[in-house]
């Protein structure tokens, strides 16, 4: 589901005369169904670069990035938005939404997008942040409102809410209690028991041995420097 070949990535530094970075190569990786690789290395390795590459957000310089079949490298906005809608989930670190609309349509709108009613897709969302431990009262609020935790847990409902055949996960026990932790390892398992191939970096590493069917050490794909 998803194939990383040989891949590079440099930044081209504008505040600094046009300085290039080279800050990874001949990065190469498979995630098949119901697998969860978790990304490891140390701070500035790349995980979060790898992943940002993957989801769409970062050009790549060299190489190839298929998800699901879909090309990445030299893809049309168009093709990555579609990719994101029906097959490529993602959790974030920080949930950002546009301000006054309530908890339960940021969770609901995947649905909406790919055409469900809106009394189902409510439905679904309300169940999941149920599941998440939101009180029920906060659900008409913005969860620009809430507690830093509480944001986790809306931005962890929204990326569950739809089986998405690939996710990717950055950190998403981060700063959880022990009650909410387990809740999100289960939704990763139930995601892996369906046949969802995962991505994820867990700096949690009791997390990372439960749910990683095996790990990827990025530090190999650094350009020294």
């Amino acid at each position: 589901m998803i194939v990383v070949r040989d891949v590079a990535k440099r930044f081209t530094l504008h505040n600094q005369g046009g300085a290039v970075l080279e800050v990874m190569a001949a990065a190469s990786l498979r995630v098949g169904p119901g697998e969860c690789v978790g990304l490891v290395g140390a701070s500035g390795a790349g995980k979060s670069t790898l992943m940002r590459m993957i989801w769409g957000n970062y050009r790549i310089d060299a190489g190839s990035i298929r998800v699901a079949g879909v090309e990445l490298a030299g893809a049309e906005p168009r093709q990555v938005i579609a990719l994101r809608r029906a097959t490529l989930g993602h959790v974030s670190q920080f949930l950002r939404v546009v301000p006054r609309v309530p908890a339960l349509d940021v969770v609901a709108e995947p649905l909406l997008s790919l055409g469900m009613d809106q009394d189902r897709a409510r439905a679904q969302a309300a169940a999941l942040l149920a599941r998440l431990n939101i009180p029920e009262r906060l659900w008409p609020l913005s969860p620009t409102t809430f507690s830093g935790g509480e944001q986790q847990r809306v931005n962890i409902a929204r990326g569950f809410v739809h089986p998405w055949p690939v996710l990717l996960l950055d950190e998403p026990t981060a700063s959880l209690d022990a009650a909410n932790r387990e809740v999100v390892l289960s939704l990763i398992e139930e995601a892996r028991t369906r046949g969802a191939a995962i991505l994820g970096i867990f700096h949690d590493e009791a997390a990372r041995a439960r749910v990683c069917t095996r790990l990827v050490d990025v530090s190999g794909f650094a350009v020294a420097a």
